[in-house]
């Protein structure tokens, strides 16, 4: 497990890019096994390429903080190539976020 400084993860692809990595990738394989692996392919490469992690607390104290995941505007319209209805895509998109926040709490060590 990675020791976790709240002002490295401002530059979190020169500090944790592995750890980073290793956490979608876990989520990914966790979802891709509860659901429709086209519709999990499809939120991965177009809705959460173009988010971004971030971890909310005082700077010199992790212990208080939370991680979150900005997501794009409109995600729904981002996606193309899967036929899904919006409350279905958004019940799992909302899983899937939840589900990296909980991971990166674990891999940095704050669950």
């Amino acid at each position: 497990m990675t020791e976790f400084d709240p002002e490295k993860f401002e530059d979190k692809y020169v500090h944790y890019f592995p750890e980073l990595q290793q956490a979608y990738k876990n989520v990914f394989n966790r979802m891709n096994d509860r659901y429709d692996s086209q519709l999990i392919h499809a939120i991965d490469q177009q809705v959460l390429n173009e988010s971004e992690p971030f971890y909310d607390g005082a700077p010199d104290d992790s212990s208080d903080g939370e991680f979150y995941v900005d997501l794009p505007d409109d995600p729904y319209d981002r996606l193309t190539g899967v036929l899904v209805d919006q409350e279905t895509f958004e019940t799992v998109l909302e899983e899937y976020v939840a589900e990296i926040e909980s991971e990166l709490e674990r891999v940095f060590g704050l669950a």
